[in-house]
């Protein structure tokens, strides 16, 4: 797809970084140099190489190189604690490491493989990043692909637990991207803002996406909402896929006035977003289409909806190569108290061209997740009989109080509907009575909210007193993951800034 794009429009700009364009004849011919260099050096077909930079034109470089040789590119997140990082490291034994700086702190105080060879952009290390790219010749020996090689291995960090590799073959890449254009409505020569790091699913496709339509992908290896808004603003750039959080940003950053005209589709993954936010989504930027993407690092699309602005609630129906039904939790299916109607675990066909196969060296993993063929994906919901998904929480987050079952994002819709409610987070928290008592966070910025005045609008909303909170507390922010998604062990932990 890449050779395709190249000789469609060889000077056309594939890439924008720190006010720079890169044409694909550009990036086709420094990445040509670093597969050279990489097979000189001894990267054969299927080896990992390991990429821990942010989204600038280098971490691009690397990954067309990475693919020319039949290598697998693995993209590792700079934030995730440095015992994970050596984790990943050994656990997809590579052979090469692509470093930002030679005085990395973490890479320095690992104990790594002695034949591991590290590779800076700055600084002195086994290889300069720059005689990979300067003083190789460019001839790439051409390496047979199948498509169910592996292109990349991507990990997911969750909010405990060690990082799992989910190993992704160029089919499952291939398709993840068609199916994301499709569903998002593309046209060749489209444009995306690339705030989303390639070691996420979504900045993966965001970035194989334009690639695709021979569009421009204009990168930003640091979230900076007001140089974003100038970007589209000055670029007519015509997509946006990014997280609730990051259009939250956006919306709240106000430094200057910018014409978001050229936006025709904005969609978003990651988390729910608020009736509210997307409101002000519809009104700030007035796309064309307004798409909600539901899915997985396992598989790409789960469901996805171009009815966000009529059908807040729903998470879509089944992505262009899906098949999903509702499995009964632990042997029975509950009843979802707002509707009446059965729910259970959503489960997601394993035949999906999106899909993997198991995790990288865990097959105890796998075996929690995989079962006759269908991933398990742990978020419980229902299907209307118009075929749409209502995501209604997630397995592992379900309350158990006086017996009853309790989802908490069913009472945070209702919460987040008061006017005075900025965000709320509900947990269950231990109780000799109960079990677990129901707890919302709020974040608020009116004072004088309180347990009366929110106990009286959820029961105003027909929530029983079964299910209504029975604890409030005000904090001015939840915790979040890097993300964006809310992170519910810490709130039940209380260890983070409530600052």
């Amino acid at each position: 797809m890449f050779n395709n794009s190249l000789q469609r429009s060889p000077d056309t700009p594939a890439v924008f970084i720190n006010n720079q364009f890169y044409t694909f004849n550009y990036i086709d011919s420094k990445a040509n140099k670093v597969a050279a260099s990489l097979m000189r050096i001894g990267v054969e077909k299927q080896d990992r190489v390991i990429v821990m930079l942010k989204n600038n034109i280098e971490n691009i470089i690397i990954f067309w190189a990475t693919q020319k040789i039949n290598a697998v590119y693995v993209p590792i997140s700079l934030d995730m604690p440095s015992e994970y990082i050596k984790y990943c490291i050994n656990d997809v034994e590579a052979k090469i490491i692509f470093l930002q700086n030679k005085n990395n702190k973490t890479i320095n105080e690992m104990k790594l493989n002695s034949d591991l060879i590290l590779v800076s952009l700055e600084g002195d290390t086994d290889i300069k990043f720059e005689e990979m790219v300067n003083k190789d010749s460019g001839k790439v020996q051409s390496s047979i692909k199948d498509d169910e090689d592996l292109a990349i291995i991507l990990y997911t960090s969750g909010t405990s637990g060690r990082p799992k590799g989910v190993p992704r073959t160029h089919k499952n890449e291939y398709a993840s991207t068609l199916a994301h254009i499709i569903q998002n409505t593309y046209r060749i020569g489209d444009s995306t803002i690339g705030a989303v790091q390639l070691y996420h699913t979504m900045g993966m496709r965001a970035f194989l996406s334009m690639v695709f339509l021979g569009g421009c992908y204009y990168s930003n290896p640091q979230f900076d909402a007001d140089n974003i808004l100038k970007q589209i603003h000055e670029y007519k750039i015509t997509t946006l896929f990014l997280t609730p959080t990051h259009f939250h940003e956006l919306l709240s950053s106000s430094k200057h006035t910018y014409n978001m005209n050229s936006i025709r589709v904005i969609s978003y993954a990651g988390a729910p977003m608020r009736t509210e936010l997307i409101n002000q989504c519809n009104e700030f930027f007035n796309p064309t289409e307004f798409i909600n993407h539901y899915g997985s690092t396992e598989i790409y699309t789960i469901c996805s909806t171009d009815q966000v602005r009529e059908k807040p609630w729903i998470t879509g129906k089944a992505g262009l190569h899906s098949r999903i039904k509702i499995a009964p939790i632990k042997g029975k299916y509950r009843i979802d108290y707002e509707s009446g109607k059965e729910i259970g675990e959503i489960i997601v066909s394993l035949d999906s061209d999106e899909a993997f196969k198991g995790y990288w060296n865990r097959p105890d993993e796998t075996a929690k997740v995989i079962k006759n063929g269908w991933y398990h994906t742990g978020d419980i919901g229902r299907i209307l009989n118009t075929g749409e998904l209502i995501v209604v929480g997630r397995l592992d987050e379900m309350i158990l109080s006086s017996g009853e079952n309790i989802h908490p994002e069913q009472i945070e819709k209702i919460l987040n509907n008061h006017p005075d409610v900025l965000e709320s987070a509900v947990v269950g928290e231990s109780d000799e009575r109960f079990g677990e008592i129901i707890t919302a966070y709020i974040v608020s910025e009116n004072s004088d909210i309180n347990f009366l005045s929110l106990d009286a609008f959820c029961k105003k909303s027909d929530l029983s007193s079964q299910i209504r909170p029975r604890n409030y507390k005000f904090i001015k922010n939840l915790p979040k993951t890097k993300k964006g998604k809310l992170n519910r062990k810490l709130l039940k932990t209380g260890a983070f800034d409530k600052s």
